[in-house]
């Protein structure tokens, strides 16, 4: 539900790796969905419990009325969870990461030659990013990804990469309030902030935590944005294979590693579909908030889980938002992947089980060309078109039950509700390579 996507990065756009027939039929899912009434419970956002893990379910803080203090986010201190991170460790092994990006409107139809690129380190960002003129910087210069946002960026002269998702609170339509200018604004400002990273490798080390942070300031100080609110996943990785991850609300990631789910992030929520956010309180909210009680839900970057994973060659992060994560559970992302994978023997199988093939580095840039692969394709970037398309099919599907429709039933169990869930779609696949 929020969503908004922001191109970070200045590429040439994608062409799918496969055909995706079904495509042809989603307008009849999108005409049966609505006939079956699927948008009154749209607004609906549920816990993805992890099996076996402790959930957080923290209820609404009174926070700071002042919507736009710069000073409580710098001084704020950082929220590191030890239960879900691992200690980097600095190694001379030197680590590139390939990256692409997939997404989709909500109500909209998926292209995958039109909605993917592929991110190009020797561009490192999209020029609008560092565009000052709004006009240049509006609806009609971003991606068709609705409220989901997403960005792609060299890590000034490091040799790391930042990359991340964004998405957009569809609530604060209630008031008027279009939370894609946050979003992607948000993405568009972190973007910047990675792309003009001063440090060094072997002296500086930027964490997520602090890119989201410095994107926030920026976006509290943009007054074309009047409101709204956002969570976000971001992650910054370094050429020593350490990947730090900020994760606020219920976008989220997943590590897989030689057929299997190494790692994957929790949702952070203060109740059933309301997840932490950033966000922007007009005056006019805060007032009728004081007059009626309560307070608007406004979390801030010191609130995000800061996660630290180290990665190998071969590792596949998966960075995305609800519209992913409500219709596909990280086993479903881990049966699309292995499946391209395998087939194109980047990871192939031996006595010892799985191992990464030799031929990974060379898919990571540029797939052989065949009659359904069009020149250009690269493996992220199957594997992205891959999954955003698997995701979009699921969320129209009207009677297998996905990862939000069981959490309905959890807490609603007088509930109807079935299928997917209709939302916008946003992924971000990164590929690591060792030594490339």
């Amino acid at each position: 539900m929020h969503t908004a996507g922001y191109r970070a990065v200045g590429a040439a756009e994608l062409k799918c790796a496969r055909s995706f027939p079904q495509w042809k039929t989603i307008s009849r899912f999108v005409d049966r969905r609505q006939s079956n009434g699927a948008s009154t419970i749209g607004s609906f956002r549920p816990f993805r419990l992890v099996p076996g893990a402790k959930h957080r379910n923290t209820w609404l803080r009174q926070k700071p009325e002042a919507s736009r203090s710069l000073e409580y986010i710098k001084h704020a201190p950082i929220r590191s969870r030890s239960g879900s991170s691992t200690s980097c460790t600095t190694t001379a092994a030197k680590f590139s990461y390939r990256v692409a990006a997939a997404y989709s409107g909500k109500g909209r139809r998926f292209n995958p030659e039109s909605n993917s690129f592929n991110f190009s380190p020797p561009d490192g960002i999209n020029p609008t990013a560092t565009d000052q003129n709004p006009r240049r910087r509006s609806k009609s210069g971003r991606p068709d990804s609705g409220q989901d946002a997403f960005f792609i960026s060299r890590l000034g002269e490091t040799g790391g990469v930042a990359f991340g998702v964004a998405d957009g609170v569809g609530g604060w339509l209630d008031s008027g309030i279009d939370s894609a200018h946050f979003s992607h604004g948000l993405c568009e400002q972190m973007a910047k902030a990675a792309y003009e990273f001063q440090g060094r490798a072997d002296t500086s080390v930027l964490q997520a935590h602090e890119l989201l942070m410095a994107g926030y300031k920026n976006v509290l100080e943009d007054k074309t944005i009047p409101g709204g609110g956002s969570t976000a996943c971001v992650a910054v990785a370094r050429n020593d294979g350490n990947v730090n991850v900020a994760n606020l609300g219920d976008s989220g990631f997943a590590q897989l590693r030689l057929n299997a789910v190494h790692f994957y992030s929790d949702p952070q929520t203060h109740a059933f579909n309301t997840p932490y956010q950033l966000s922007i309180v007009p005056p006019k909210i805060l007032a009728q908030a004081k007059m009626f009680g309560g307070s608007p839900s406004h979390d801030l970057p010191k609130d995000a889980d800061n996660i630290n994973r180290r990665v190998r060659h071969g590792d596949i992060l998966v960075f995305a938002t609800d519209g992913v994560w409500d219709n596909l559970s990280a086993q479903d992302i881990l049966r699309i992947a292995s499946s391209y994978m395998t087939e194109l023997r980047a990871w192939e199988p031996s006595e010892d089980g799985i191992i990464v093939g030799d031929r990974l580095s060379k898919l990571a840039q540029r797939v052989e060309t065949s009659s359904n692969r069009p020149q250009g394709v690269t493996l992220q970037s199957i594997l992205a078109t891959a999954i955003a398309g698997k995701a979009k099919m699921a969320s129209l599907d009207t009677k297998i039950d996905g990862p939000f429709a069981k959490e309905v039933h959890r807490y609603f169990p007088l509930d109807n509700y079935h299928g997917g869930k209709v939302d916008d779609i946003c992924v971000v696949v990164a590929i690591v390579l060792e030594g490339s």
